[in-house]
């Protein structure tokens, strides 16, 4: 398939008066076949069973597969946890940056991890039906450094060390690259950036230490002629300028509890750059009942009616434990809802 082009088919959908729709969705697929998260993670057969039934039953735009921020970490032989049912966990080891050029040179796409995640990409590209758009994660520059460092002194860092945590930054967007390209050979046809870590940021030091990395990686995207969407947790409302000059197709925004207001983001970004999301994971599709998921996302897409480039999605990943009916009812609205700006 050529290069997606998001904006392009944001904008297609729009003038059928339509949204692409596509969720954050992963965990909840291994709770539709019985299977446990470190199960998911670890086991690349089930990873993509889980993802599969998820496109098989919801249709969506585009699948993603499990959210993990431990690939990259755990791939250069940082400790990491496999807890049964929850997200795999970096606990902190004590690291400086002096030791930065001692990190090990290491080929991600022999990792024995990263190599599933890749065989995952490639059996949902095989298998999956070909209108549905195959993403792929990867640990951002300043989040992968922030695992290795530690958050804390990762902030400080910013501005004791900038130097030293530049060089670090080099290393984890190496990393990061590798890994990426490993990915887009296995099928991506979208490359999303998670950098979470970054939220807190000023957005001067934001470009600096995030912005100007995930350049690097959208510019090796973009040879491969794969779309990048840059996801950032929090309330990036001062960021939003900063993300969208980095070079990506796409803004992953976090749920107006974070304190995003998406209908005032959207005026921040060229009509090139799609906007993605932003209904609340632990709000009402976690908690709530089919009719308040109907209305919440109902909702937001009257907010934004006006907008050709933006997709209906959650501001971050589904808990496992989100409902298949309040799922459905958000797949059902989006796809029911009908433009009324033109």
């Amino acid at each position: 398939m050529k290069h997606s082009n998001l904006a392009s088919l944001a904008k297609e959908q729009y003038r059928l008066k339509k949204r692409l729709v596509a969720p954050l969705m992963g965990m909840p697929g291994l709770k539709m076949i019985n299977s446990t998260i470190k199960l998911g993670q670890q086991n690349f057969r089930i990873h993509y069973e889980a993802i599969k039934a998820l496109a098989d039953l919801y249709q969506p735009d585009i699948v993603f597969p499990l959210m993990d921020l431990s690939v990259e970490a755990n791939a250069i032989g940082r400790y990491t946890l496999f807890p049964l049912d929850d997200t795999a966990t970096l606990p902190h080891v004590t690291f400086n940056l002096s030791q930065v050029k001692i990190l090990p040179k290491i080929d991600i796409t022999a990792d024995t991890r990263a190599l599933g995640y890749a065989k995952v990409t490639a059996l949902l590209r095989r298998n999956i039906v070909s209108k549905i758009l195959k993403g792929v994660y990867v640990t951002g520059p300043y989040t992968l450094a922030a695992l290795i460092l530690g958050a804390e002194e990762t902030a400080r860092s910013v501005i004791l060390d900038s130097q030293g945590l530049h060089a670090l930054l080099d290393y984890t967007t190496k990393v990061i690259e590798n890994y990426t390209e490993l990915l887009i050979e296995s099928g991506a046809q979208i490359v999303c950036i998670l950098e979470p870590s970054a939220s807190m940021l000023s957005s001067s030091h934001f470009e600096e230490f995030s912005g100007n990395y995930v350049k690097q990686i959208s510019a090796l995207c973009a040879v491969h002629k794969v779309d990048t969407v840059y996801h950032v947790c929090g309330n990036t409302t001062h960021l939003i300028k900063s993300m969208a000059e980095s070079g990506v197709s796409g803004l992953s925004l976090d749920s107006p509890d974070s304190g995003v207001n998406l209908p005032q983001a959207i005026t921040e970004v060229p009509e090139d750059v799609v906007i993605i999301g932003n209904i609340n994971p632990v709000g009402k599709i976690l908690t709530g009942s089919p009719f308040e998921v109907k209305e919440e996302v109902n909702e937001l897409l009257e907010s934004v009616d006006q907008f050709p480039n933006f997709i209906l999605s959650t501001g971050c990943d589904l808990p496992k434990n989100t409902p298949i009916e309040n799922i459905e009812a958000f797949m059902k609205a989006g796809r029911e809802y009908r433009i009324s700006a033109f």
